[in-house]
């Protein structure tokens, strides 16, 4: 039912506002890249508005450059908005402000912690990744595909699913980067621009950081403090955070990994990564965050000691 609404919005709209949910990962950039080259395809007008300004290692996502900043824009007009991997409204930030109660808000996203803030709500958790449920969605609407959507699709997926290795990859999801490989999209380039560009002067920093993380509960609990100073010092085509992840989560006997980071003296960032047992949407959730069961996060606006006291106390509740 809910495909059949978006089709007829679709149908009857001219111009589109796409967005999504602030500091966007591939996934998200890429969900909303690739649609957006459908419906200018169709022979709308489209915008893409984010929050977050675009980090320059994701410029070479196709299409990557018309994506544009809210705090630019004092205003929009469009006849329907799209928002993508997204689980509630308040993680769209500045974006809010642009849009219009009276016009069509669309929602899709596949995060369990999904609050169905749309006028239309297409939610799939079973889904791998936006991207996994955009193909499907261009796959109902039997839309011509290009290199260019096949790769930010490919890129969104391969992404969310940590290289096919996360336990969200199914069948499903195969069977989707099977038909997106068709169009010849060098998966290996793909991989190597998103994961191995560290530059060499950030590895100093991983280096010192690997040595001063914090474990708990005998090695079942992992906990990174980055502190405002450390990241500064950082590149931006260097994702800190996930390469932590990939590091720690390859420590025998991890259940969670906790990654704090300073933004102000009164606001913490908590990212969490769950191996097995532990639901970590739930734990962000109960800090008005959200995710998946095992990744999610969350902003605490309190100092980064203080979130961290809370922090523990409510995952040592559930180990």
């Amino acid at each position: 039912m809910s495909k059949k609404k978006i089709s007829k919005i679709i149908q009857e709209s001219g111009t589109f506002l796409l967005s999504t949910h602030v500091n966007p990962d591939p996934d998200a950039l890429c969900s909303e890249l690739a649609l957006a080259e459908y419906l200018r395809s169709l022979g709308k007008k489209v915008r893409i508005i984010n929050e977050t300004e675009l980090l320059d290692r994701f410029r070479f996502f196709p299409g990557a450059g018309r994506i544009q900043h809210a705090a630019e824009l004092k205003s929009v007009k469009y006849d329907a908005a799209i928002i993508l991997d997204c689980g509630d409204l308040g993680r769209i930030g500045e974006v809010r402000r642009l849009l219009k109660d009276e016009k069509p808000l669309i929602n899709i996203d596949h995060h369990i912690t999904n609050d169905n803030f749309g006028s239309v709500n297409l939610v799939d958790v079973e889904a791998s990744s936006t991207a996994e449920m955009l193909f499907e969605l261009l796959v109902y609407w039997k839309a011509a595909l290009t290199k260019s959507i096949a790769t930010n699709l490919y890129c969104g997926i391969m992404t969310d699913t940590g290289s096919f290795r996360y336990e969200n990859t199914s069948p499903r999801t195969h069977l989707a980067v099977a038909k997106l490989m068709e169009f010849h999209i060098d998966i290996s380039a793909l991989y190597a621009r998103i994961y191995e560009r560290i530059p060499l002067k950030d590895v100093t920093v991983f280096t010192r950081i690997i040595n001063r993380f914090e474990t708990y509960r005998q090695g079942q609990l992992v906990c990174v403090e980055l502190r405002k100073n450390v990241m500064s010092g950082l590149s931006e085509d260097f994702d800190l955070r996930d390469a932590l992840f990939k590091f720690l989560r390859s420590i025998a006997g991890v259940e969670v990994i906790v990654i704090l980071t300073e933004f102000t003296r009164s606001v913490t960032r908590v990212n969490f990564r769950s191996s097995s047992r532990v639901n970590v949407a739930k734990i962000a959730g109960a800090f008005g965050g959200g995710g998946h069961k095992r990744a999610s996060g969350c902003v605490v606006e309190k100092g980064m000691k203080e979130t961290k006291t809370m922090i523990l106390k409510e995952i040592e509740s559930q180990l």
